[in-house]
């Protein structure tokens, strides 16, 4: 049975360890750096079964927006993929956010990452224009350095037609 839990500081290194490999071997351990897990626990998840990590989502509110709530990085061990958990976690991200009185969820990936562009869209997120398209998708070009395009998505709660 998968629990889902707050994450603790504990928690960083078990899944750095994994992320390669739960990528393909793409070293993204520098997005998920250990601050999000001493000061963003209240908002970020680990689903777990038994010991093993099935998967985690780090989230927090944004300090600007009030509305807003952000998921920064999330993922699911490939032998729970395609079983709703991803799912699962996010619903407890929109929950959490409304109870916050936020109801805008924004979030980004790399337009290489054709899994999560599929999963977001298939769970209700819009992708934002951007400044460029690649592959016929709308992406932000140079986002936090050059050379660094991200595919912007956002969601609203309130609107279930969004």
């Amino acid at each position: 049975m998968i629990t889902i839990r707050h994450t603790i500081p504990q928690d960083h290194p078990r899944i750095i360890s994994v992320m390669k490999k739960w990528w393909d071997g793409r070293d993204l351990t520098s997005s998920v750096p250990r601050i999000f897990f001493e000061h963003f626990n209240n908002t970020s998840y680990v689903a777990q079964e038994n010991d093993l990590i099935a998967g985690f989502l780090i989230g927090f509110f944004s300090q600007s927006q009030k509305t807003v709530g952000y998921i920064h990085f999330a993922g699911a061990h490939p032998d729970f993929r395609r079983q709703g958990l991803m799912t699962r976690l996010y619903e407890r991200f929109y929950k959490d956010c409304g109870k916050d009185g936020r109801f805008i969820i924004n979030s980004c990936t790399s337009p290489v990452n054709k899994k999560s562009i599929a999963f977001h869209t298939g769970i209700g997120f819009k992708i934002i224009d951007g400044n460029g398209k690649i592959d016929g998708i709308p992406v932000t070009l140079d986002y936090n350095r050059k050379d660094d395009p991200k595919v912007l998505f956002q969601k609203n709660l309130e609107d279930p037609d969004f």
